[in-house]
């Protein structure tokens, strides 16, 4: 891209190390207006200066979008309506995040006549895919920046850059001795990079921040109640909350009592296995949540035709397919499981743990004539000879064959 081309850029920017350099970097290669776009999506203490830091970094304005509400209602919830979870273990707090940042950045850019929008995330890593496929979607006219592929970019890795940002007295918090990544939001804090590469050693135990450490938790089991309506939780222990303030009071739950820590090593989409380290106390405590009132309110194949859908629902979060019609469409179909899905569930959080305990709803499917074992309830048991007998034919005609050949 020629530098002459590009006249006012609205970049993505955290204030941390990377687009702190890049902001600094992209005024001076490309000779153009860099506006500074900042999304409030939970990073809490983390936006405060950023106003200051941007332009003394060279940015000719900082917008900051207080977007907590609406990532939490439009992103956060439809999510975990969908109990969506990456390979096991990963409740997408970045992955969810990205599409929310590039709508605002993309309608900033749209806003103030910029021709170009760009970011700080590597070639090596997810997030370019997921700014990238939102902004192709959202704002397909604007061109894109990604300085990390740039062949002129001057910059190996962290530690070039925290030299970059000390030469040009940039101010950064990253250090050589502690150079790990971290992103924060309301769904998350993830740690990546730096001593963390290393996928046999156990994290600093300082580096934590929104749990405690298991082993330091309280010695009494707090029990928690969560109602949900329509899939979404709208109130925690009889308060209701609206949905931002409602993360933020799970996260504060379960962090106390060291819930959601989750160390992986996860496959990339570039193809590239990385580990990252990540604190998802709120969420954790959600999805359980969630699960225990879809027991009693979604049939058996309702929930089991929905849960094989999970996988490739959340590969389109990870793979940045937010905005992709294969994902509206899934949504659609998920959203319509969770009509019934309204009760409230207790939990039990203990050192770690989170367990289910109870679970109530005007919409509960389950008939306790009919599961005890101390009462018939209207199910006559002599019917299930011949249930019997019918789902075995297969498995008898196998045998006689197998009988038959031996």
């Amino acid at each position: 891209m020629a530098a002459a081309s590009v006249r006012k850029i609205v970049l993505a920017y955290s204030g941390g190390l990377d687009t702190s350099v890049i902001l600094h970097w992209l005024k001076e290669r490309f000779d153009a207006e860099v506006v500074a776009y900042c999304a409030d999506i939970g990073q809490e203490e983390e936006t405060a200066g950023l106003k200051e830091k941007a332009l003394a970094t060279g940015a000719s304005g900082l917008h900051l979008a207080d977007m907590r509400e609406q990532f939490a209602r439009e992103f956060v919830f439809p999510m975990l309506r969908a109990n969506a979870v990456y390979e096991g273990y990963y409740l997408l707090g970045t992955a969810i995040a990205r599409p929310a940042i590039a709508r605002g950045q993309a309608e900033l850019a749209r806003q103030v006549g910029a021709d170009a929008v760009a970011h700080g995330a590597t070639g090596k890593g997810n997030d370019q895919v997921r700014f990238e496929l939102a902004y192709a979607r959202l704002a397909p006219e604007l061109r894109v920046i990604a300085p990390w592929r740039l062949a002129e970019w001057p910059f190996k890795g962290r530690a070039d850059m925290i030299s970059y940002a000390n030469q040009k007295r940039i101010p950064v918090t990253a250090t050589a001795e502690k150079p790990y990544s971290m992103d924060r939001n309301l769904v998350h804090i993830s740690y990546e990079g730096g001593i963390l590469e290393d996928p046999w050693r156990e994290p600093y135990a300082d580096m934590f921040l929104l749990t405690t450490a298991p082993e330091k938790a309280p010695d009494t089991p707090e029990y928690v109640e969560v109602e949900y309506e329509h899939g979404d939780p709208v109130a925690i222990n009889g308060e209701r909350l609206s949905p931002a303030a409602l993360i933020a009071r799970a996260n504060a739950i379960g962090g106390r009592h060291g819930v959601g820590r989750v160390d992986l090593v996860e496959n990339r989409y570039v193809g590239i296995k990385s580990r990252g380290v990540y604190e998802s106390p709120g969420v954790t405590l959600l999805s359980h949540a969630h699960r225990a009132v879809e027991q009693l309110t979604l049939d058996r194949e309702t929930m089991h035709l929905r849960d094989s859908l999970i996988a490739p629902y959340s590969e389109m979060i990870y793979y940045g397919h937010w905005f992709a019609p294969e994902r509206e469409a899934l949504q659609a179909l998920v959203d319509r499981t969770q009509e019934r899905v309204s009760g409230v569930a207790r939990l039990k959080l203990f050192k770690g743990g989170v367990w289910i305990v109870g679970r109530r709803s005007p919409n509960a499917l389950y008939d306790p004539r009919l599961a005890s074992f101390e009462e018939e309830g209207g199910f006559r048991q002599a019917d299930a000879d011949g249930f019997i007998r019918l789902s075995a034919l297969r498995l008898r005609a196998l045998a006689a064959l197998e009988g038959r050949r031996s």
